[in-house]
């Protein structure tokens, strides 16, 4: 079934999932520090979008895709919605949101990783980039809220787990030449 889907609509499907689930995790901090509605939707634009544009940017191969896809802008702004209305502060919305996290570490590892390889980049800068996307939009919503990036100390295993979704996915890219296997192996692997 996996391998019927054509590459684009899979990474594009991935994608705009990975959008959603870490605009859900900005709004998540933004209830917790008791931000008002811009508050939250900065924070899940910032994290959901943040990541795939400093890669983007690195990639000088036009202008970010968050800038000229209207569909990552409904994510994010859906994603900042849903965490105003509901309680995300919940034992169940906790758990779901480690597993949220992951499954878009997972997703934005991939498609980071396969959109450097595609252009061009050698396996090594393509990781970096993968790993960049996976937690650049984190690290800046941490900044904003004046915290210490939790990659740099919260839970050490944070990026590393960034890192093994994305030289997993440049293997299957690479050797396997399965994109959709390499998707679907990144986001499993970051997610478990």
């Amino acid at each position: 079934m996996l391998s019927t889907v054509e590459p684009e609509t899979l990474f594009r499907v991935v994608d705009i999932a990975a959008v959603v689930a870490n605009g859900l995790l900005g709004g998540a901090v933004a209830r917790a520090l008791r931000f008002d509605m811009v508050g939250f939707l900065l924070l899940a634009v910032v994290c959901s979008m943040g990541g795939g544009m400093i890669r983007d940017v690195l990639l000088n191969a036009g202008l970010p895709i968050a800038l000229t896809d209207g569909w990552y802008w409904v994510g994010a702004i859906t994603s900042a919605a849903l965490a105003y209305v509901l309680d995300l502060s919940s034992n169940w919305a906790t758990r779901a949101l480690v597993v949220v996290d992951f499954l878009g570490m997972g997703c934005w590892a991939a498609t980071g990783t396969i959109k450097s390889l595609t252009l061009g980049l050698h396996w090594l800068p393509a990781i970096a980039l993968g790993v960049t996307t996976a937690v650049g939009g984190g690290v800046i919503r941490d900044i904003m809220v004046n915290r210490i990036p939790a990659i740099f100390g919260g839970n050490s295993l944070y990026a590393t787990v960034a890192f093994v979704g994305a030289a997993e996915t440049a293997i299957c890219f690479k050797i396997l030449e399965r994109p959709n296997v390499a998707v679907a192996v990144s986001v499993l692997t970051c997610t478990v």
